[in-house]
């Protein structure tokens, strides 16, 4: 399951995280434990400024640039720097405050090696926001690069998706006029019955054969069409069988997606003697439709290993359609061909939103 969650707005991250910091900077004198904010004011400014001069400059012009070690190497340094040159402009106790508290001044080694160590731990300080803006940074970044990559994805599945439709549509119109072809050539008086069913089907194609999902009423009937148009081609078509069960009020699919494989059948369907066997069972529930076509492998049995352009297209199709919420199941056991195909309706819509 994919939920629809929106991102949350930039700015408002980073007004959380200055006010966390600013909250944990001032707790102290708020509560009356510290006395004094000498430079504290100035400290936050500086933190701010380093933080979006990684956030904008360090980690796009090195980091992001596979230069890591040029990065490590410039933040280390200008953490340090930073952390001296804050402790000799904002001492923890300003020289003033010692002279009226009577406190004696330390020696200038001493005195060195406490700004030393407190520009150790102003470093370590600063540090905590910079790694914050690099994270932060490089999140987005990742962020904006996976939705980019979602996009051309779905592009992708869309371009490949109309050219499998394309492929398909010209194949089935090469076989179907030859249905009426072979009708023609006998001066069958079901001639004109098969022209008005291709276009009818025609007419799906055209106006339905583009849109995403259609009603499944409508691809039933488009499927009763084109059994009814092979029909009138067959001299015998007593075991051609269509059986349709289940409530398909509500339920929608892609358009042309069973076709494939009942054309298929009846390609294939006819035997050495001339009779054709096709059994179609399409039944219907609540979360799922299964389709079950078995025919007979007759005279124009598929090259091994080969099961036609339509086949092939609807099988890329229902990759793309149905990820995770499909199973085909094809047996060829040399004298019939069976294809099972079962779509979870439910975990299609599931994944889709």
């Amino acid at each position: 399951m994919v939920l629809d969650k929106k991102n949350i707005p930039k700015w408002l991250v980073h007004l959380l995280l200055w006010c966390t910091l600013s909250g944990i900077l001032f707790y102290p004198f708020l509560t009356g434990s510290k006395s004094h904010t000498y430079g504290l004011v100035a400290k936050l400014l500086l933190a701010i400024a380093l933080f979006y001069f990684n956030y904008n400059y360090l980690v796009p012009k090195f980091l992001l640039k596979e230069r890591r070690w040029t990065y490590i190497v410039l933040s280390i340094l200008l953490l340090l720097a930073l952390g001296l040159f804050t402790n000799i402009a904002f001492p923890p106790t300003p020289p003033e405050d010692l002279a009226r508290r009577g406190m004696p001044m330390h020696p200038p080694s001493e005195r060195g090696l406490g700004i030393i160590r407190f520009s150790l731990m102003t470093s370590v300080i600063f540090a905590i926001p910079y790694i914050f803006s690099t994270m932060l940074k490089l999140y987005t970044e990742w962020q904006t690069n996976e939705d980019l990559r979602k996009l051309v994805e779905k592009e992708k599945i869309q371009t490949e998706l109309q050219f499998l439709k394309t492929q398909l549509n010209p194949h089935f119109l090469f076989n179907s006029l030859n249905t009426i072809y072979s009708l023609s050539v006998k001066q069958s008086t079901d001639t004109p019955e098969a022209v008005i069913n291709l276009s009818e089907l025609m007419r799906y194609m055209l106006y339905e054969a583009d849109k995403g999902h259609v009603p499944l009423s409508k691809e039933l009937e488009y499927i009763k069409s084109y059994v009814s148009l092979q029909r009138l081609r067959l001299a015998n078509s007593e075991n051609v069988m269509l059986k349709i069960s289940g409530e398909e009020k509500g339920k929608f699919v892609p358009p042309l997606l069973f076709i494939s494989f009942i054309e298929n059948a009846f390609k294939y369907g006819t035997d050495y003697n001339g009779k054709t066997s096709v059994k179609i069972n399409l039944s219907i529930d609540n979360e799922s439709i299964h389709l079950q076509v078995v025919n007979i492998i007759g005279t124009f049995k598929a090259k091994s290993g080969s099961s036609g352009l339509g086949l092939e297209n609807v099988k890329n199709r229902l990759n793309y359609l149905y990820p995770h919420s499909h199973v085909l199941l094809i047996n060829d056991d040399g004298k019939s061909y069976e294809v099972n195909l079962t779509l979870n309706l439910k975990s299609r819509e599931l994944y889709n939103h």
